[in-house]
């Protein structure tokens, strides 16, 4: 078992804070040390109180629902308690902004799509009518030549003759 030196293990944890945030197996890979003692290293730091990663997804694959809820958290927040809250979750601030710009954004979309979706109903219910026309016409056009499929056959029974091609 190979020994590690405080600054080689510092070192090695500070990968896996922001801006590198790596994850354990990464950093493992990369430096050919085991995921336990990583590990163990993490646990024994964040019991002495200092900041250490935990086992958290990075920013980009928050869920849309963690993003609202920092962006709700950050709204009244200054600039220096939004750089405090920032480190405490392991953002930027350029993260907050560009998810509470996406906030807004995406309500003006809904707004659009709204819209969208209304204007789409009406081309919908005009077309619907149209292809209801068209469909009435065609079926009185049928019922007008079984109609005069039927006279002809009856007119031929009358004058007897087998052939309908005349």
């Amino acid at each position: 078992m190979p020994y590690y030196s405080p600054e080689r293990k510092a070192a090695l944890l500070k990968m896996l804070l922001p801006p590198l945030n790596l994850t354990m197996a990464e950093v493992s890979r990369r430096e050919g040390v085991s995921e336990m003692s990583l590990s163990n290293w993490r646990k024994k730091v964040s019991s002495e109180g200092s900041a250490v990663p935990e086992d958290k997804p990075l920013p980009e694959n928050w869920s849309a629902e963690a993003r609202f809820a920092v962006v709700l958290e950050t709204a009244g927040l200054s600039q220096l308690e939004l750089g405090e809250y920032c480190r405490r979750k392991g953002l930027y601030p350029e993260h907050v902004s560009a998810w509470r710009q996406a906030c807004i954004t995406g309500q003006q979309s809904v707004q659009n799509q709204q819209k969208v979706d209304r204007e789409q109903s009406r081309k919908d219910k005009k077309r619907i009518q149209q292809l209801e026309r068209e469909l009435l016409r065609k079926d009185k056009a049928l019922a007008e030549t079984a109609a005069l499929l039927v006279l002809r056959k009856k007119l031929n029974d009358y004058w007897g003759i087998d052939n309908e091609d005349t």
